[in-house]
């Protein structure tokens, strides 16, 4: 029987973990990348979750990462009193337990590990500099038009983020959309060496500081504020930065650019068309307060692989609406669930007297904090 085909567009982060993923089916990937890889020198990072890190394990990437992962065992939360001093309300410290909080890694490390590896996995065929214009249905097959070639596909799957151009051609409304009014400040800080095995937010008036340790002489920063403070100059932003962190950190410089972005909510209601599904970020927008959005797509590609898997092995077709509908409903009422208690999570820690008195209570309770970590940990599970 000839294997069915899938097509992956997008060749950042979630385009790559999902080939690399999906590559240990029964089936062949072509995987669109769009334009040349480029070099880059950004800062941002990605926490992964302890459940999702096993996850990672069994595609072989975590461990051979072991060497550039960097464990948060402890989270501490402060929030800033008077004079802009900062006190401690909460923490939650897994280090006696064996268990790690999440795991840290440069963006720009596993991409760059993931780009080789799907290099050398035979099942995936990788299309450079390949421009999609148009997906369109070809008789049982989906055709996608690129350059001037055009392959057919049972399964299509845009990893090519919330705001690309496809994903708005196609899938056209059905949303909940919304733009926080503000923007996330993100960068790393080297810093002289210390055990550096916790993570720690401070919630300032108006905006959320957070510090998430890489190594033991590097930490990054992602700190989101409302838009009125893009006016303000690099300098200012940087001497800001050294200002919270030196309540923790010593001899600190900059060892990358500062970065900014847009924050905005996205939670998609339709999940896919006719043999096409959308995927990671072009699902789900989340505020980095809660450090999730990645660890959603993995959770979601975790069930697309079983879904598939089981599909595959019975003889049929992967990309019937039966088997998209299937994984729509399996994974849309989790994530919309989360989404939503994590945007009023961040509405009600907003307020100062509300935010302590949340953090009292759950700080207090330790049957509170072991559901806070499981939530964190694997999402709702219904």
């Amino acid at each position: 029987m000839k294997k069915q085909k899938i097509c992956i567009i997008g060749g950042s982060l979630t385009g790559l973990v999902t080939a690399v993923c999906l590559s240990k089916l029964d089936c062949d990937i072509d995987l669109i990348t769009g334009e040349s890889y480029r070099n880059s020198k950004s800062g941002r990072t990605i926490a992964v979750s302890e459940n999702n890190f096993h996850f990672l394990n069994k595609l072989n990437i975590s461990k051979l990462l072991k060497k550039k992962i960097w464990t948060c065992s402890s989270m501490k939360l402060y929030t800033e009193s008077e004079k802009e001093k900062i006190a401690e309300i909460f923490e939650l410290n897994k280090e006696n337990e064996n268990v790690n909080i999440f795991y840290m890694l440069k963006n720009l490390m596993i991409i760059k590990f993931l780009r080789n590896k799907v290099k050398k996995i035979k099942s995936i065929s990788i299309k450079k500099n390949k421009h999609v214009k148009a997906i369109y249905n070809s008789g049982l097959l989906k055709c996608v038009k690129f350059n001037n070639n055009t392959s057919k596909y049972n399964l299509v799957i845009i990893c090519s983020g919330y705001n690309s151009s496809l994903v708005r051609n196609l899938f056209i409304g059905q949303k909940i959309e919304n733009s926080y009014k503000e923007f996330a400040v993100s960068a790393i800080l080297d810093h002289k060496s210390l055990k550096n095995n916790i993570s720690r937010q401070i919630f300032l008036d108006n905006s959320i500081f957070a510090m998430l340790p890489i190594s033991k002489n590097k930490t990054s920063i992602v700190w989101s504020m409302k838009n009125h403070m893009k006016k303000k100059s690099i300098n200012f932003l940087k001497k800001k930065i050294k200002f919270y962190a030196e309540n923790f950190l010593e001899n600190i410089k900059f060892s990358s650019a500062i970065e900014k972005r847009d924050l905005n909510l996205l939670i998609r209601n339709k999940y896919f068309l006719e043999r096409t599904l959308l995927f990671g970020d072009a699902l789900h927008l989340m505020h980095p307060f809660v450090g999730q959005s990645f660890n959603m797509t993995l959770r979601d590609l975790k069930c697309l692989e079983k879904i598939l898997e089981e599909k595959i092995n019975l003889g049929l077709d992967i990309g019937s609406r039966d088997v998209l509908l299937e994984f729509s409903n399996e994974t849309k009422p989790r994530n919309f669930s989360f989404s939503i208690g994590s945007d009023l999570l961040k509405s009600a820690l907003s307020f100062k007297k509300a935010r302590n008195g949340i953090f009292k209570i759950l700080n207090n309770n330790d049957l509170a904090k072991d559901f806070v970590f499981n939530v964190a940990d694997k999402g709702f599970r219904f």
